[in-house]
This record gives C-alpha cells, structure tokens and sequence, in this order.
C-alpha cells in the first residue's frame, strides 16, 4: 500500500471502531448525534469535498455525489425522524473500503506494467580521455560507441563491436532464457547485461531505441479505447442524471398520489428512505471502473507474455480473429539460407560440405555465406586456388588439388555431367569431385520450431483460415504450407499482391469476423495497415513493419499470436461477465429498494460489493498461460 491508502485504512479502521464503540455507548440526544457524525466524517469527509467539487464544477452525477447525497439524506431522517444514524455510517464505511479495494488493485495492475516496462535506461557509458564517464542516453550520436557493464541495461539498439555476454531479455519479449551475444550480433535497448563487459556500437538514436518505443507505445495504448469501453462512458453519461431524476419520482410522486389521489397519509420518510436507498443502489462505479480495468489489465498481462498491444481496441479486434494470414520469409521461417539435407552423396556428407564450402569461399552469395556457417571451420585459403564464377551457373575451383564444381543444373550440363533432380524444394546446390557427380546439396529457409505448433494452437482457439502470402516461388510455398499445415498458400505475390489478395479474404468474410495478418519486412507494412489488426515480429522485424502494426510479438516467435488471441478472448469474456453482473445485480436490487423490500445493507452490496467483486474479476486478466 502507498501512503494514501494507508491512511484511508487507518480512516476505515478508526470509524468502524466507533461505530462498533457507539453502538454500546450509553449516549443520547446531541451527543449521541455528534458522535455519529464524527465517526461519519472521519471516514467521508473526502467523498463530500469531491462531490463538493463536483457540483462547482458542474459535473454533478457521479458516484460522489450520489453517495454524497444517500448519506447525507440517511443522516436527515435519523434526526428527524428515526434517530438512528447507523445506516449513513456504515453506508460511506463500506463505500470507503471498496474504493479501497479498487485501488489497490488498480496500483497492483499500474505496478505490475510499471515493472514490466521499465526498460528505459538512465545513462550510458561512453570513453572519453581514457575514462568511462556516464552520460544521458539522448546524447550519445547514432555511430558511437558504448560500455555496458556487467548488470546494466543496454542504453540504445546497436552492434556488439567487442566483448561476449548474455542478455536478459525479459522486459521486452517476456522469455526468461538468457541471449548469447558476440561481435556482430544486434543488441536491443531495454536488455540487461548479465555478465560480460560490452562495447556496443550504436545504431539508433535514444529516441528511436527499441525501449523508447514500447514505452511510447504503452503511454498511448490507455487512449485508443476499445467499443464497450467508449460504450461505457456514454452509458454513464446518460445513467447517471437519469437515476437521479428516477430517484426523486421516487420520493415526491408517491407521496402526493396518496395524499391527493386518495386521501391518506403523505408518508414522506419512508419514500425518501426508499428514494436514499435507490441512489445507493445506482451508483454506476462498478462497470465505470472495472471495464477499462479490465482492458488495462488485459495489455499488462499481453505484454508480460511478450505481446505488445498498441490499445484496448485492438485486444476486442483480436477477440474476434478468424482468419489469420502470414507472411513466409521471416514469420513462419527464419528467414536465412541453411544447409538443411544431402542426398545421393558418394564421399562423407562432411566432406562434400566442407569441399564446397572452401570452393564457394570467395563469394559473398547468401548460398556461399550458408555454407561456410554448415562448414564452421575457417577457410584455409592455401587450400583453394583458380576460382571461376560462372554467372547463373556457380562456381569452379581448385581444392586441394582436385577440381571441385559447384551449382546449378545449369552448370552440369555444361559440364556433360549427369546429375540426379532433388524432390524437395529449396536451393540446390550440385557438387562435382574430379569431374565425377558427388551429390547435392538442398538449402533452404527453415521453418521455426514453433511454427507448426503455432498453426495447431490457432485451429485450436477458434481460427477458421489460416492462409501465407509470399514473394517466393510457388513451389516453396506448398512445401512450406504443408509441412505446416496452412489451409492456403499463394507464392510469387508482389506487396501490391499480397494488398490485393487480403482484400479479397476481406470481402469474404462474414460479419463480425476480422483478419490478422502477421509479417516483418518493410514490403509488409502497407498489408500489416489494411488488415483488421496487424501483427509485426518485434525482434527481428522492419521498422516500418512495427510502426504500421497494431500487435507486435517481441520475440518473434508466433506461437504467441495464438497466447494473444486467447488473452483478448479472456479479456472480452471478463468484460461481458462484469457488465452482465453489475447490471442484473443493479436491476433486481432497484426494484427491491424501490417496492420497499431492501434496505440500505442490500443497497450497500450492490453498490460497493458488485464493484469489489468486479474489480477483483478484472484482474484475472493479467495473468495469461503461454500456449
């Protein structure tokens, strides 16, 4: 608890202490009064200045004021009429401590994405006249060159110049498995160092810094409100003075009707007490709280799961996804060449390798450069001599003596060389040893582990059509979309295509289902902006592709998009739980109070109680299970 809620409970404690003390206490008359409206103010006195307020400033009908005025009319009758002032006290008591309750559970949601995202680095060490000195992050230029130490967080994206560690990744993808990282490798703000000392090239700017924006992100999300929250908001509105005046017709029309209508007794007290009782009950805080809680919620616990949500609007988009199509090269793979088979190989398959690694050493081709990584050794240069390139062929070098050609089957034919066809998919790479067929080669893209599995986790959660989009030839796209299990698959598509192809899968939707579409690079920026709600992959995605989504998965891997659906569908059913009770609950106690079968104990509950159990309810949704 912070200060403010201490003392409200010390407030809580100290009126239910007297009105516990009074009720025992032998006083009468003034006295009896005055002790009473102590032990009221000591616990109220805010909620009178705040409707105060309200009134001055013209907003006259929130709860404030509503309790403001069930309370101070309980207190009236008990003087003049009943003398018991139990109820008004123990009507702003119980108000008091489900305010209470809903802060506290408000500061728990604040605290917990607080913790989440505070990823936001205070300095940066920088070398300068042979000192490390610390400097604000903003000042440090794009190109420069920082230290991280052991235990501190990355200051700005940028490159590993010097130095090995691991990172803590956490704050920004929601993975507790620490990062290997070494020269070259891309370093994110917000990660923390764990052990290694790091210098690090800088490659953005503070406030282009991947931390910077999640942080801008989450700052703007609260705006972006979602349906039935805006449907909320008008509700109370409009609720509010309508209760009020409901209140009143309460108070005066029954009254007059016996009077004048048929001759009896007014019997003013019981109907103001029914008209109090009613205000009580009307008080609109439990759905005014506990649904934008409830979406508040619902984003801290998306992005502890590693799932940035730009706003409340878009978890009710997410709810409603049936169709969710995806990008190949990046997304549902890894987006770089690896050697991944060989086949009808005559020497070692670690040979064949290595052979064609060292005759492929001097390009700089993504072909060449996969297989120096399968080879993992380095290039002995004394052992490769007379290289020739053949454009749209390959290449043919010497190695260790013996001609080695490798390529296309292009190039075998110009060799007179029979070669044996692969039947899988992918770059194949054909390999001659002293003009003799060796085997080949299959490269290929690789499909993410997860992405199987993040296809059957979708099917499971209610998705209809899963469909990929892709610039490769159509040939991989079957093969991919089948290893996978996709239930359509369309290659060869420009990003006007790909446009043109969600336009279609748009207009065959039915209605009150949306598309998600899931990409990373810049070409998929304009479809991530068409779709219902884009999804960019946060690590390894283009800037214009996170920029024009509306969902980002920091780790990129897209078994989280179904965790994301599922969290918006938990968020929604809390929503639709909150309203439904608050509401039925309302409803029955307002007839009650006003045919005069409850009093202010049953007002109490459906006021305070309902808000309680909704707020407590809404909470659910920052806990979210990974798929």
């Amino acid at each position: 608890m912070n200060k403010e809620q201490k003392i409200t409970l010390a407030r809580i404690a100290t009126s239910a202490l007297m009105l516990a003390g009074l009720h025992f206490a032998p006083l009468t008359g003034g006295a009896q009064a005055a002790a009473y409206i102590v032990a009221y103010l000591i616990v109220g006195y805010d909620v009178l200045a705040e409707a105060f307020e309200g009134v001055k400033d013209g907003e006259l009908f929130d709860e404030d004021f509503l309790m403001a005025v069930a309370t101070i009319g309980a207190i009236a009758l008990a003087v003049l009429k009943t003398g018991d002032y139990t109820e008004a006290v123990a009507v702003m008591l119980f108000f008091q401590t489900g305010e209470l309750f809903e802060s506290c559970a408000v500061g728990k949601s604040r605290r917990n994405i607080a913790a989440l995202m505070d990823v936001r680095p205070d300095y940066a060490n920088i070398e300068r006249d042979g000192k490390i000195v610390r400097v604000d992050p903003k000042t440090v230029k794009t190109g420069g060159v920082i230290i991280v130490n052991p235990g501190e967080k990355i200051p700005l994206d940028g490159v590993v110049v010097k130095g090995n560690s691991t990172l803590d990744t956490a704050a920004l993808t929601g993975e507790s498995l620490p990062r290997s990282v070494g020269v070259g490798d891309g370093v994110f703000s917000g990660c923390v160092n764990l052990d290694g000392v790091l210098s690090v090239q800088t490659t953005k700017a503070f406030g282009e810094s991947t931390a910077s924006k999640i942080l801008d992100l989450l700052e703007n999300a609260s705006s972006r409100k979602s349906k039935s929250e805006n449907f909320i908001s008008k509700f109370a509105r409009v609720y509010t003075p309508a209760v009020c005046f409901a209140a009143l017709a309460v108070a005066v029309l029954p009254p007059l009707t016996r009077q004048f209508a048929m001759g009896l007794p007014a019997d003013w007290e019981s109907w103001i007490y029914r008209a109090l009782i009613f205000l009580v009950i009307s008080c609109p805080c439990a759905l005014v709280i506990s649904i934008p809680l409830s979406f508040f919620a619902g984003l801290g616990g998306a992005g502890k799961a590693g799932v940035l949500i730009k706003g409340a609007n878009y978890i009710e988009t997410l709810s409603k996804t049936k169709t969710v199509v995806f990008d190949k090269t990046g997304t549902l793979t890894r987006g770089v060449f690896e050697v991944c088979a060989v086949h009808h190989n005559v020497i070692d398959e670690r040979e064949l390798i290595e052979l064609t690694a060292l005759a492929e050493s001097a390009s700089s081709h993504p072909i060449a450069k996969s297989l120096m990584r399968a080879y993992g050794a380095e290039v002995d240069t004394a052992r490769v001599s007379n290289i020739r390139e053949i454009r749209g062929g390959g290449v043919i070098a010497a190695v260790d003596g013996k001609e080695v050609a490798a390529g296309n089957g292009k190039l075998m034919r110009e060799l007179g060389v029979d070669f044996i066809p692969c039947h899988k998919t992918g770059t194949i790479v054909h390999v001659t040893v002293g003009g003799a067929y060796a085997g080949h080669i299959v490269i290929a893209d690789v499909v993410k582990p997860q992405s199987k599995q993040a296809i059957r986790a979708l099917k499971a959660c209610g998705v209809k059509k899963t469909v990929m989009l892709t610039g490769d030839n159509a040939a991989v796209a079957r093969d991919v979309a089948d290893t996978l299990g996709i239930d359509e698959e369309y290659g060869d598509l420009l990003p006007a295509d790909k446009v043109a192809k969600v336009e279609t899968l748009l207009s065959g939707q039915k209605s009150g289902e949306k598309l998600a579409f899931v990409g990373d690079g810049i070409n998929d920026a304009p479809v991530l902006a068409r779709a219902d709600v884009g999804i960019a992959m946060g690590a390894i995605g283009s800037d214009a592709a996170i920029e024009a989504a509306d969902v980002v998965l920091m780790d990129d891997d897209p078994l989280k998009l179904a965790t994301a659906i599922r969290l918006s569908r938990k968020c929604l059913r809390i929503v639709y739980e909150n309203i439904v009770f608050a509401v039925g609950v309302k409803a029955l106690c307002l007839a009650l109070g006003a045919a005069g079968l409850v009093g202010m104990g049953a007002a109490v509950f459906a006021d305070v109680g309902v808000l309680v159990l909704a707020v407590l309810n809404a909470m659910r949704a920052l806990s979210v299970k990974s798929v």
